[in-house]
């Protein structure tokens, strides 16, 4: 029998896909009997519970009057080594090539001086890589990370590929995909929830973001009129972020007010995919698209940009409808279809959740399970 391991986590605390992920994945390793450690600056979202083997350590930041920002990496890479010294962790799994992956570096380079030696597991995300990574500024950062690193997960093919193109990164960038609870996520509905947003013969349109440019919040709006204009159909706008105020600005330009619902961060967010009827994700790009995967899981199809990672989760035509950046209006028409024939939305229902299932905890955890122990048996550098 495997003995379990210690493995001290990394990410970001907020609702977005990389932290669910990181937090999800924590609480499952607990779960098998690993011991976990989360290091953050703060708690992260999803970890509400408390579970046996599971622990969190808070990154304090200290502020100087010297310092115009505080200096998080160095704050980080001091907690690293302490966690790592005192609770004897054998690896670092950080999600985020900077500044998580920068720091575990410079804190197994510390621990080395002392003796102690431990991995580092290196998962990109995205905007670390697309965005982030191809500032001039940070690039030659995200590729030493990325190299220093034990071993180096995206969450899709595209993302494996884009690192390869952008990088100089002779590691080996493994595909790992996101992945979803169906013991969590699977189709349910919470009697009384639909009604509160959409009248009786009213399709219920989802939309699940951090309200970043990046999800191109306008489209959402703009998608969702068009169809409303030939649907009857209300709109669910879930989450928080820098593009909300422009969309409740728009909302009230098209004279949307009383079909929209702006209803905040929600978290759990399953029991308003579960009564409804398409999730809109119109992103200038998705890595994976983790929002997506959850409403599929739900029996919730999806109508997306055709970009980025998104056609390696949905197909187009059976679990939704990918839309590319010329095909604006098959797109919309392909929608009304869909939403006014019922039982051609029960086939995709379906169809989406026996494609979530592919993406299924049970199925990837054992995935980073053999990754970490590969790691560990693997000679040290």
């Amino acid at each position: 029998m495997n003995q379990p391991m210690r493995i001290g986590m990394v990410c970001y605390p907020t609702y977005g896909g990389s932290g669910v992920v990181a937090t999800e994945l924590g609480k499952a390793l607990a779960d098998r009997g690993h011991q976990v450690h989360f290091v953050s600056n703060s708690l992260p979202a999803r970890l509400d519970v408390f579970r046996e083997n599971l622990y969190f350590h808070e990154v304090s930041m200290v502020h100087y009057p010297l310092f115009e920002h505080s200096p998080y990496v160095l704050a980080l890479t001091g907690k690293l080594v302490e966690v790592v010294r005192e609770q004897k962790l054998d690896l670092l799994h950080v999600h985020y090539a900077i500044p998580h992956a920068t720091a575990a570096h410079l804190a197994r380079e510390i621990l080395a001086g002392q003796g102690i030696r431990v991995k580092v597991i290196t998962t990109l995300h995205g905007t670390d890589i697309t965005l982030v990574g191809k500032d001039p500024n940070y690039a030659p950062v995200v590729s030493f990370a990325i190299q220093q690193s034990d071993a180096v997960t995206a969450v899709s093919d595209f993302l494996r590929d884009e690192t390869h193109r952008y990088f100089d990164c002779r590691k080996k960038v493994i595909t790992v995909p996101n992945f979803v609870d169906l013991h969590r996520f699977t189709p349910s509905v919470r009697p009384g929830l639909r009604e509160r947003f959409c009248p009786a013969g009213h399709r219920l349109l989802i939309h699940v973001s951090n309200f970043r440019r990046v999800k191109r919040i306008d489209r959402v709006v703009e998608w969702f009129h068009r169809i409303s204009d030939q649907v009857p159909s209300s709109l669910l706008m879930v989450g928080d972020g820098p593009e909300l105020p422009r969309a409740e600005q728009s909302v009230r330009e098209g004279g949307l007010t009383g079909k929209v619902h702006f209803i905040g961060r929600q978290d759990p967010v399953e029991s308003l995919l579960g009564v409804s009827d398409l999730l809109l994700l119109p992103s200038e790009t998705e890595s994976f698209g983790l929002a997506a995967l959850e409403a599929m899981a739900c029996g919730v199809p999806v109508m997306s940009s055709d970009a980025g990672g998104l056609p390696e989760l949905i197909e187009d035509g059976r679990s939704g409808i990918l839309v590319p950046e010329n095909g604006q209006e098959q797109g919309i028409q392909k929608a009304v279809a869909l939403l006014s024939n019922a039982a051609m939305l029960e086939q995709f229902r379906q169809a989406s959740i026996r494609r979530a299932s592919d993406f299924s905890l049970d199925r990837v955890l054992p995935l980073y399970e053999a990754l970490y122990r590969k790691v560990l048996e693997e000679d040290n550098r």
